[in-house]
């Protein structure tokens, strides 16, 4: 039995750093979506690129329903992170296995979130890129 609770805390550690890594993921993903909030708000596009205005509000909108998911996320792992405790409890292997089920939904909620936000990213930084406002310097 001894070495059964073993196991348990080791899992749950595993558990509890996959959390961790989620947390540390979204703060890092916050601070690139202000970024690119800033980019698409700021006036530094060539005013004459077709249809300029309409593809950065598909942005701007895409980018509020991101940091929405973000938030979402935030109060899911949250949640989740509280709700370990109760798997120390656990006498059983269903009660385990609830435990289990809930971490890995939220492991695929996770990587799906972060594959739409790597995509939209790149779009963003590829047609930006492709009309920023060409800066002369002289030298």
């Amino acid at each position: 039995m001894k070495s059964t609770a073993i196991a348990s805390q080791k899992e749950l550690k595993n558990l509890h750093l996959d959390n961790l890594d989620w947390k540390s993921n979204l703060e890092f993903i916050e601070s690139e979506v202000k970024f690119i909030n800033q980019l698409l708000n700021s006036y530094v596009f060539e005013p004459t690129t077709p249809n300029l205005f309409e593809r950065l509000q598909e942005y701007k909108i895409t980018m509020k329903t991101l940091e929405k998911d973000i938030s979402k996320l935030h109060q899911e792992i949250r949640k989740h992170e509280n709700e370990l405790g109760g798997m120390l409890e656990c006498d059983t292997i269903s009660c385990d296995n609830y435990y289990y089920k809930d971490h890995l939904i939220l492991q695929q909620d996770f990587d799906e979130f972060y594959q739409r936000f790597k995509k939209l990213k790149s779009e963003v930084f590829n047609y930006a890129g492709g009309i920023l406002k060409k800066n002369k310097k002289d030298c």
